[in-house]
């Protein structure tokens, strides 16, 4: 059982409050509440578990500041600090943290000797493993980069894109990549059903 319920206080008893360098006579007791006059004549309401019972002078006068050090009072009172983040700048924040080349050059050395269908097969292949591996890896943003030509390209991601539940896809930012980029946004925490 707590102290602080069984200590009883009448009106009379002389109390400290507990946290506050303030002393006084109980003038009255509500409940858990009481109201004390402290030696300078105010009076103040305190909650029963802010007070302690002093029974004696000479028990007040041993929990003075005197046998304390100040630097310990500072060390009592010092919080943790919190480590400063490092913040970002808006144009970092909204960056694709992946890019993926597709073009044609970027993924092999013998282009000139593939059709139009293998060179697209490699092209979509390698979007799908990238983007595996973009949310394998917990990536949030990737960037495609695809070209202009004649479109075929893009529908085909457009088509790979939409298989997949978690994802978003965009045109990406057109000052950076123009209209031959699109973004695929990938939520994290998506349940697998």
């Amino acid at each position: 059982m707590n102290q602080t319920k069984r200590m009883m206080l009448k009106i009379g008893d002389k109390v400290s409050v507990l946290d506050e360098d303030l002393t006084g006579r109980i003038t009255n007791v509500t409940g858990e509440t009481v109201t004390i006059v402290t030696e300078d004549g105010f009076e103040m309401v305190f909650d029963k578990k802010e007070l302690v019972l002093i029974k004696n002078e000479s028990e007040l006068q041993s929990k003075s500041f005197t046998n304390v050090s100040f630097s310990e009072l500072l060390k009592e009172k010092e919080s943790p600090r919190r480590k400063p983040t490092v913040k970002k700048k808006v144009k970092e924040r909204f960056q694709p943290t992946m890019e993926v080349d597709l073009h044609i050059h970027q993924l092999t050395d013998n282009a000139s000797r593939m059709s139009n269908y293998e060179m697209l097969t490699l092209q979509l292949d390698t979007a799908k493993k990238q983007l595996e591996f973009a949310i394998g890896k917990r990536i949030q943003k990737v960037v495609f980069i695809h070209g202009v030509g004649a479109g075929v390209l893009k529908m085909e991601l457009e088509y790979l894109f939409g298989r997949y539940p978690n994802v978003t896809y965009y045109d990406a930012n057109f000052q950076k990549y123009g209209v031959g980029a699109t973004e695929v946004y990938i939520y994290q925490n998506v349940s697998a059903d």
